[in-house]
C-alpha cells in the first residue's frame, strides 16, 4: 500500500506541476522533447559565435549551449555541420493577430458630435482608447506567422492601430499553438499616436489638436488618480494610469513628428519609444539628443521612372534623395550611437525584409549592430531578456537555423523554430554530395554534376561536349528527384523526370521521358569537381557612394547643420531705426547671433568679413500674422474655442515659404491659428532660421499670444 500510494502522490505532484489549463481531448504526450543541435555555429547571442557548438533544449526552452556539451541519451540529435544558428528575430510593431478597426461609413460631417457615441463609462473622445488590449483580440494566424517566420522572425509585439491612444500591446511568439501557448506577455507594451483613427468626432481636425488632447489626457488621468473616489468613474482613464508602468511606444510618421512625441513625453516624464519612418538619418543627431530608443522600418523606395522629362520634373529634390539616402539611415543611426529595432512595417512584401536588409549592411551597417537590432535591442526595449532576444539557459527555444552566415548573399534561412517547435522554411540536404556522376538512361548517357554547400545544391547535365542545362533538383533523406531538358537528334526536346534512391556512391531508380516511358536509370559517382578559384566578394569593402543630407531635407538645403558665426559687414549703409538714424560708410558687427557693435572702424580678428561698400543692412522685416511652417492644419476649428491647442506644437521647419519669405527680407514671424473659430489656438513667434529644427527655430522667451477671430469664417458667411 505504502508503494501504491507513493506512486499516486508522484503521479499528483507532476500533474499539478504539469496542469494544462485547457482539457486534453485524448492521451496527453507528456514526451521530454530534447533535442541536441551539434557541429553548428552557434551565435549564443549578437555578439557571441561559438564554433562547432552545441545547442540543447528540452520543452520548448534552452537547456544549455556551448562546447562539449553532455547530451542526454533521450535527446533526438542533429547533425547541423556547415549551418548557423541563430535566436530568432523580434519585431516589436505588428498588428499580427490583431483586427484591424475599420472606419464607419456615412458622411462624417453629419455624424459629427461632441460626446462619444461609444456606450459606457468611458471618456469622452473616441480616439482615447487606452482601455484596448491586443491580448483579447489576439487570434493565431498560422498563414500570417509563416510569412513573418520565413523573414526569421519569431515573436512579435502586437496592438491595434487606431487612436492616439491605442492600448496595450502583447508579445506573442509566431507558432501554431492556441493562443494562450503563444502570448509571452499580456500586456506588454502601451501604444500612441497623432492619428484619430476610426473616430467620427469632429475634434481633433488638426495635428495640433491631437498634441493637445493627448497633452490634456495626461493632465486629466493624473488629476483622476489624486481625486480617485470623489470623482465619475472613468474607464479610459483607469486603463491609462495602469499603462503607466509598461514600455511607451509612440508611432511618429515622419522625423519632426518624432521631436514632437518626445516633447509631449518629456513634459510628462515619459520616454517613448518611437517608432519612425525610416527617414531618421535627416536630422539625426537631433534625434540622438531625444535619448529615445527607436523602431525603424526598412521599407525603401523604388527609383523613379524619369524618362520623360515632363514626369521628372514632377519629382521633387526631397524625393530624390530620400531615394538616395533611405538604405542608409540604419548605419547613419547606428553612427550617431542610437539603440534601436528593426521593423517589418511598411513591407507590403515580407519576402524583401532580408534582401532591404542586406542593402541596409551594404550601405555601411555593421553585420553585429544588425543583429543586435533583430535580437538583443528589441528584448530589451522591452524588458523580456529572460525570454527572447539571446540564447541563454532558460530562454525559450526560438531560434533559426540558415545555411551559411546570416547576412550574405546567398544563405538561406532553413528552418524556424519556436518554442521548440520546427518550422521548415526550406530542406537542406545534411551532407556534402559535391561531384561528378555519370547518369545513364536506356539509350542515353551524359555527365551529371553537383555542387555547392550541403544547403546550397546545383545540379548541371551535360547533353553532350558543349551544351549544359541546369537540372532540377531535391532530396529529401536518401530520395532524390532530377528533373531537365534533354535535347536529342532532331533538334527535339523531351522533359525527363528522375526518381531514386542515394545510396553511398551510386544512385538508382525510375524515371519518364516526356512521352510516358517509364525507364530505369542509375547515376555513379566518378570523381570530385575541379576546384575553382574563388572570387572575393567585395560588395560588403565597398559602401555605395551617396550625397550629403541637406538641412533642411528640401531645395536649397544646407550641406552642413548651419550654425552661428561671428559676421563683420564693412562699409555699408546701416539703417539703425534708433535715433542714430541712418549711418553712411559704417560697419556692423554680429557675434554670438546678436548685434555686437554698429559704427565705423569695428574690427574683430576672428570674424569673416563681407564687403558690404554699395549696399545697404536694416533689421530684419517681422510678419505679425503669418501662416506659413505649419504642419497639418492651421484650424482646430472643431470647437468654439480652442485654446488649448499651440502652433509652437507643430513648427514645420522644412516649409520652403521659410526660404521665401527670407529672400524677401522677412526674418520673423508670429505663426498665428486661423480664423475659423471664436477663441483660436496660441501662437508662436519664430526666427528664420532655415535649416534649423523646428524647437530652435522659436524665439526664446517670447511673449505668449492667442488668436480670437469674428470674421466671415466663424458666421460661416462664406458657405
Amino acid at each position: 500500500m505504502k508503494s501504491l500510494a507513493f506512486v499516486f502522490l508522484a503521479w499528483t505532484t507532476y500533474r499539478v506541476f504539469s496542469q494544462e489549463t485547457f482539457p486534453v481531448n485524448g492521451i496527453l504526450d507528456e514526451r521530454p522533447e530534447v533535442f541536441a543541435f551539434i557541429n553548428a555555429t552557434l551565435h549564443k547571442d549578437y555578439r557571441t559565435a561559438i564554433e562547432n557548438g552545441t545547442l540543447l533544449i528540452r520543452k520548448g526552452k534552452v537547456a544549455d549551449h556551448g562546447k562539449n556539451i553532455a547530451i542526454p541519451k533521450d535527446a533526438v540529435v542533429v547533425d547541423l555541420k556547415g549551418a548557423h544558428i541563430y535566436p530568432s528575430f523580434i519585431d516589436l510593431y505588428a498588428d499580427y493577430g490583431v483586427p484591424p478597426v475599420k472606419k464607419p461609413e456615412g458622411d462624417t460631417w453629419r455624424q459629427a458630435r461632441f460626446d462619444s457615441g461609444k456606450k459606457g463609462a468611458f471618456g469622452w473622445n473616441e480616439s482615447i482608447k487606452p482601455e484596448i488590449r491586443a491580448d483579447e483580440l489576439f487570434k493565431t494566424d498560422d498563414r500570417a506567422a509563416g510569412d513573418l517566420r520565413k523573414s526569421g522572425f519569431g515573436t512579435v509585439l502586437a496592438h491595434q492601430r487606431d487612436g492616439i491612444a491605442r492600448g496595450s500591446g502583447v508579445l506573442v511568439t509566431l507558432g501554431n499553438e492556441r493562443e494562450n501557448k503563444e502570448i509571452v506577455k499580456g500586456i506588454a507594451s502601451a501604444h500612441y499616436s497623432f492619428d484619430k483613427g476610426s473616430s467620427l468626432q469632429d475634434y481633433p481636425s488638426s495635428l495640433m489638436g491631437a498634441i493637445a488632447l493627448l497633452r490634456q489626457t495626461y493632465l486629466d488621468a493624473a488629476w483622476y488618480a489624486q481625486a480617485k473616489g470623489t470623482v465619475p468613474y472613468n474607464i479610459s482613464l483607469e486603463a491609462w494610469n495602469r499603462l503607466q508602468s509598461v514600455p511607451q511606444v509612440f508611432d511618429a510618421t515622419d522625423a519632426l513628428s518624432l521631436f514632437r512625441a518626445d516633447k509631449i513625453g518629456d513634459e510628462f516624464g515619459v520616454q517613448y519609444i518611437i517608432k519612425g519612418n525610416g527617414s531618421e538619418y535627416k536630422r539625426a543627431y537631433d534625434v540622438k539628443a531625444t535619448g529615445a530608443s527607436l523602431i525603424v522600418p526598412i521599407s525603401f523606395p523604388d527609383a523613379y521612372d524619369v524618362e520623360n522629362p515632363f514626369d521628372a520634373l514632377q519629382v521633387s529634390l526631397a524625393a530624390m534623395k530620400h531615394w538616395e539616402l533611405a538604405p542608409a539611415n540604419l548605419a547613419i543611426l547606428h553612427g550617431a550611437g542610437i539603440e534601436f529595432a528593426i521593423t517589418t512595417d511598411g513591407l507590403q512584401d515580407k519576402n524583401v525584409f532580408l534582401s532591404n536588409l542586406r542593402k541596409a549592411i551594404q550601405y555601411g551597417l555593421p553585420e553585429e549592430a544588425a543583429l543586435k537590432a533583430l535580437t538583443y535591442s528589441p528584448a530589451r526595449m522591452l524588458g523580456v531578456q529572460a525570454h527572447v532576444g539571446t540564447l541563454e539557459k532558460g530562454t525559450f527555444a526560438n531560434f533559426i537555423i540558415t545555411s551559411g552566415k546570416l547576412f550574405d548573399e546567398k544563405t538561406r534561412i532553413l528552418e524556424n523554430w519556436i518554442r521548440g517547435k520546427k518550422f521548415v522554411i526550406e530542406y537542406a540536404v545534411p551532407e556534402n554530395i559535391d561531384g561528378e556522376y555519370q547518369l545513364t538512361i536506356p539509350g542515353f548517357s551524359c555527365k551529371l554534376t553537383i555542387e555547392g554547400s550541403p544547403f546550397s545544391i546545383k545540379a548541371h547535365v551535360f547533353l553532350n561536349d558543349t551544351a549544359k542545362a541546369e537540372a532540377q533538383f531535391s532530396r529529401t533523406d536518401n530520395s532524390v528527384t532530377i528533373a531537365f531538358n534533354q535535347t536529342h537528334e532532331k533538334d527535339k526536346t523531351r522533359f525527363v523526370r528522375l526518381n531514386g534512391v542515394m545510396e553511398k556512391e551510386k544512385w538508382t531508380g525510375k524515371g519518364q521521358l516526356s512521352d510516358g516511358t517509364w525507364v530505369d536509370w542509375e547515376a555513379r559517382y566518378v570523381k570530385p569537381l575541379e576546384k575553382k578559384d574563388e572570387k572575393k566578394d567585395e560588395k560588403r569593402d565597398t559602401i555605395p557612394a551617396t550625397g550629403k543630407v541637406i538641412y533642411p531635407f528640401t531645395a536649397y538645403g544646407y550641406s552642413e547643420p548651419p550654425g552661428q558665426e561671428t559676421v563683420l559687414i564693412k562699409n555699408a549703409t546701416v539703417w539703425t531705426n534708433e535715433p542714430e538714424g541712418i549711418l553712411q560708410n559704417a560697419d556692423v558687427l554680429i557675434k554670438n547671433g546678436k548685434i555686437a557693435a554698429v559704427g565705423k572702424n569695428v574690427s574683430d580678428a576672428g570674424a569673416r568679413v563681407i564687403d558690404g561698400t554699395g549696399k545697404h543692412v536694416t533689421a530684419g522685416i517681422i510678419d505679425e500674422h503669418s501662416h506659413i511652417a505649419i504642419s497639418r492644419g492651421v484650424n482646430e476649428g472643431s470647437h468654439a474655442s480652442s485654446a488649448e491647442v499651440r502652433i509652437g506644437d507643430v513648427v514645420n521647419s522644412e516649409d520652403i515659404n521659410i526660404y521665401r519669405q527670407l529672400a524677401g527680407g522677412v526674418t520673423a514671424v508670429q505663426l498665428l491659428h486661423g480664423s475659423a473659430n471664436p477663441i483660436g489656438g496660441q501662437s508662436q513667434l519664430i526666427k528664420l532660421r532655415w535649416g534649423y529644427a523646428p524647437e530652435k527655430m522659436k524665439l526664446e522667451n517670447a511673449p505668449q499670444f492667442i488668436k480670437f477671430a469674428l470674421g466671415e469664417n466663424v458666421k460661416c458667411s462664406n458657405w
